[in-house]
This record gives C-alpha cells, structure tokens and sequence, in this order.
C-alpha cells in the first residue's frame, strides 16, 4: 500500500500539469496525447523494488505508455468512486448509476491489465450497459465484491475466468438478460446464494418454464395439426409443390388451373362460348397448357365416363397427335388439359402461305405415321382428318387433335380463333357424325389440300359436292380444280393428278377398290421421293447455267 502512495505521490508532483489538463478536457483525447515524464521509469522500477507485488512488475517486457495511462486512469476512477484518500488508499470502484462513464472506464483494458491490489470491491449495477459480460474486470483477481446488477448484459457467463477469483464472497448477476445455463450442480453455482441470479437468465425461472411447457403441450399437437393440414392441402389441392413421386398422374386440382392461368383472368382467356371457355396457362414446372372448362351439369355416370375418357387420351404419345396432358373433375367442373400449339391449323395454313406441292406432300405423310400409330395402339378410339381439326406444330409437324371415344368426341373447333390461330376445344357431338372409314376422311383431305376447297361452305351439297366437282375435272380438265398457286412443273403436276386419283379412290366406297394405309402411305412417300429429285436436278440445272453464264463474261 505504502509502494502504491509513493508512486501516486511521485505521479502529482511530475505530472501535476498534465492532471490538471484531464480533469479540464476528455479523458480519451488527454489519455491519447499524454506520455509519462522522462524521470518515469525511474519511478516504476524503484517501485518494483519496494514492493514486487505490482502488476506491472511481473509483465515483461513493460509497456511504460500503459503502466503510465492507467495510473492516471486510477486517480480519476479512485476520485468518482469517492474513496476518502485516493493517495493512500483505493479500496472500492463504485460506479453506480453512471451509464454515461462506466463504459468508458470498462474499454480501458491497460486499467484492468494492472488493477490496483488495494481495490476489493467493484459495482457496476444499474448503469445500462449492454451487450457481454465485462470480462476486464475479472483480471483484478483480488476482489471480494462485485455487482453487475440491473443492467441489460446478455450472452454466456465466463465461468473459468471466475475460478481465479479465489477471494470473491459477494456476487450479483441479478437482472440481466444472460443465457440460460446449467449452473446448479457447480461449484460457481454453490458459492453463492440464489439471490446472487435473481432474473439474471441464467437459471430457469418456474414461470417460464410453465411457459414452454404450455407451448410445449399445446404448441406442438397444433403445430403437427396444422402441418398435416398444409400436407393435406398440398396433396388434394396443389400436388404439384409436392415431390414427382407424390402427384397425382394427369389429375389437375381447380387451384392448380386457377393458378396456372392467373385466376381464370381475362387476358388468359382465348375463347369464350355457351358452357365452354378455352384459357392459356403456364404449369409450376413452365409447361405452357391450353385449359378447355365445361361448366355444364352432368350426371355422376357421365363424369365418370368422362374420367375414363381422358385416362386414354393421356396414354396417346406421338409426334403426330396433340398431347393430353391431363383432366380436372371438382365440384363439377370438367376441364381438359392439352399442350399448347402456337401454329395454326391446316385449313389456314393452305390459304395463307400457299405452300408448294413437296411441303403438303410432307403433311400427308405426318398424318398417315398419325394414323398408323393410332390404327396399331388405339383402334377403338376414332379422330378426324379434317383441314381445320388439323394442327400444325412449330416445326411444321401435323398435329391430330380431334379424337372420338365411344358417343364422345374430344375435338378441335375449326371456327375458334384468336390472333389468326386455332385452338382445340373438347365438346360433345352426336356419333352419326363421324361413321365415316379413316380412308375415306384422309381422301377428303388429300384432296382438300390439292384444291384448297372448304366442301362444307363452298358446295352445297357439302362433301358429296366437292367429290362431284373434283370426279368432274378428273382427269382432263384437272388443272382447273389444283390450287393454281402451287405452280406445279409438268412433273409435279403429274404427281397432283396422281394424288387426286388416289384421293377419289379412298373416297369411292362403293367401288370396293378402297386402298390400304400401307398403299397410300408407300405412294405418298414414293410422290415426295420424286419431289426430292427433281428439286435437285432443278437445282443442278440452275447452277450450271449460272455456271455457263459466267463463263461467258469471262470471255
């Protein structure tokens, strides 16, 4: 204690203009610019010779900047803790109820790094600090007392640093907002009393652990409640955020549809007419979908005709058929859902761009692996072959759309357009309408897309007109029923008379002369062969003129 007075004595008389330049300006600026006087270490080392037990003493090798500081920062903190002799004696830091100071004096860690032995007692309570422990303070292993009372420190205690404190009797962590631990069975614990954590966090409160086990008993039956809820939704309602091998295969759920075409808003609506409204829609998993929804009543047996229906359609799979991606029956809604085709149908394609011969050709020839496919697979399910039922995929590909199972037919609406573009609509029509052989509906529509004629507006007598009409140009006066903008060669034109022959044998059933699908489809192929052929011989001509021609002004 006595080396402790001569080193504050020796302090005031050296650096008594420097004090007096502390108490009259900040602490932190004056701690930054202050350096101890030359005499100083002088003055340390006569002090570790008095009395060993010094802090700074022992730590090697001495920083004289902080043994120098925190002498300073000792008057000042003696001074605020109003001990009765700060020259002599340094017995307590008392820094109650000053939240403006006590952080400042806690961030001086040379301060802590060499607390004074004299000082046995140190509070902190109720100064709103924040944040962690001060573990600084723990550093002066000598105390007896410490308060960290009523303030707002959170976190972990560190309880080894505590095990050197081998003097401390009276501990107050109360009112605090530490992390709960389990401190009962410790010796830390068994030191001091339970007064000593006193909503401190650190031990369970009983009322908070009523808390968690109300939660606990009632929290956790709703919690598994509301989960088998939300799976349940999932599953009846949106299958499709659930894993691939939980979806229903083709089943649609309303939610699913509402979601897919925004709500059943009106700029994804294409189509609109009494029972059926046709919308554009994009699934989860970015599959564009035409969505066909039939709001009249049927009856139970009907729907489930319905369902039955459409459990074939999704089977079909060819390049060649539009594909049925799957249905939707709730509460009475009936819908279908297919793939989206941006091309339009035949009927529009023939008048618009007036394609040559060899692309029709490769139409045909589309359609007939369409046929076949459907001949070998599915032979009781019946489609049609007309110019506007037709679609046309984005790389020209011919699409089947309209199929017929049992007295119901899922079909395209060739009067249904938008932006210059059909659209397949699923109704039901009577079956007398489609009793008719699949040679005879490809023979019409061979001939159909040779003549660029609608049979059903521009004759009136419908089909049996039409095949009049083209049986009477056959075969002398053919050039006036062909569709003039083809600009058949003698070569090609020559395989259009062919083609309209056997257009009139598929469609003559009286004859008993009807060809096969193999026959059809080998002559089909064998036309566009030759169209190949002459295309390159064309071709060749063309090059070898140009050829010549140069070689002409070479000259």
């Amino acid at each position: 204690m006595d080396s402790w007075a001569a080193t504050l004595a020796i302090f005031f008389i050296t650096v008594s203009v420097l004090v007096s330049a502390l108490f009259s300006a900040t602490l932190v600026e004056d701690l930054n610019n202050l350096r101890p006087p030359p005499d100083f270490n002088t003055t340390i080392f006569n002090n570790c010779l008095n009395n060993p037990s010094h802090r700074y003493c022992n730590s090697s090798p001495m920083d004289l900047n902080d043994i120098f500081k925190s002498t300073i920062v000792a008057s000042h903190l003696c001074n605020e803790s109003k001990n009765p002799n700060c020259v002599e004696s340094f017995p307590k830091i008392d820094l109650r109820s000053h939240p403006k100071i006590t952080p400042l004096y806690l961030s001086f860690n040379f301060f802590w790094k060499y607390c004074p032995l004299s000082i046995l007692s140190i509070d902190l309570s109720n100064s709103s600090l924040k944040g962690s422990f001060p573990s600084d303070v723990l550093l002066c292993t000598q105390i007896q007392a410490l308060d960290v009372s009523h303030n707002h420190l959170s976190g972990d205690i560190p309880l080894l640093n505590f095990s050197h404190l081998s003097n401390l009797t009276h501990l107050n962590l109360s009112y605090n907002h530490f992390s709960e631990m389990k401190i009962s069975d410790t010796n830390f614990f068994q030191r001091f009393n339970s007064s000593s954590f006193i909503r401190s966090g650190l031990l369970p409160s009983h009322q908070n652990y009523n808390i968690k086990t109300i939660i606990l008993l009632v929290g956790f039956p709703l919690f598994v409640v509301l989960m088998v809820g939300c799976l349940g939704w999932l599953c009846f309602a949106r299958p499709d955020f659930l894993p691939g091998a939980l979806h229903r295969n083709h089943k649609f759920t309303t939610w699913m549809l509402k979601a897919a075409t925004d709500g059943f808003s009106k700029k994804n609506l294409v189509m609109k007419s009494d029972g059926v409204c046709i919308y554009k829609g994009v699934l989860r998993d970015g599959t564009k979908v035409k969505i066909e929804i039939y709001r009249d009543n049927v009856s139970r047996e009907n729907l489930h005709k319905f369902v039955e229906e459409c459990k074939i359609l999704v089977q079909m799979r060819h390049k060649n058929l539009v594909r049925v991606l799957g249905w939707c029956n709730n509460r009475g809604m009936r819908s279908l859902v297919t793939e989206w085709t941006d091309g339009e149908n035949i009927e529009f394609w023939i008048a618009g761009s007036a394609p040559p011969w060899k692309q029709r050709l490769k139409i045909l020839i589309g359609v007939v692996e369409g046929m076949f496919y459907m001949q070998e697979h599915w032979p009781q399910v019946g489609y049609d072959l007309s110019t506007c039922s037709l679609l046309l995929s984005d790389n020209l590909q011919p699409l089947i759309s309209r199929f017929k199972i049992g007295d119901r037919n899922y079909t395209a609406n060739c009067k249904s357009t938008f932006m210059n573009r059909s659209y397949i609509m699923v109704e039901v029509i009577p079956a007398n309408l489609f009793d008719i052989s699949d040679i005879y509906k490809f023979g019409l529509l061979l001939l159909e897309m040779i003549a660029n004629r609608r049979p059903g507006e521009e004759f009136e007598r419908g089909e049996t007109g039409f095949i009049e009409y083209i049986r009477m140009h056959y075969p002398g006066n053919l050039r006036k029923a062909v569709d003039e903008r083809m600009k058949l060669t003698e070569k090609t034109f020559d395989q259009a008379k062919l083609g309209i022959g056997l257009g009139l044998m598929c469609t003559d059933q009286k004859a008993g002369k009807i060809p096969s699908l193999d026959e059809i489809y080998h002559m089909i192929c064998r036309a566009y062969r030759s169209c190949q052929v002459f295309t390159s011989e064309n071709h060749k001509r063309s090059h070898d003129a140009g050829q010549g021609h140069k070689g002409i002004q070479l000259r």
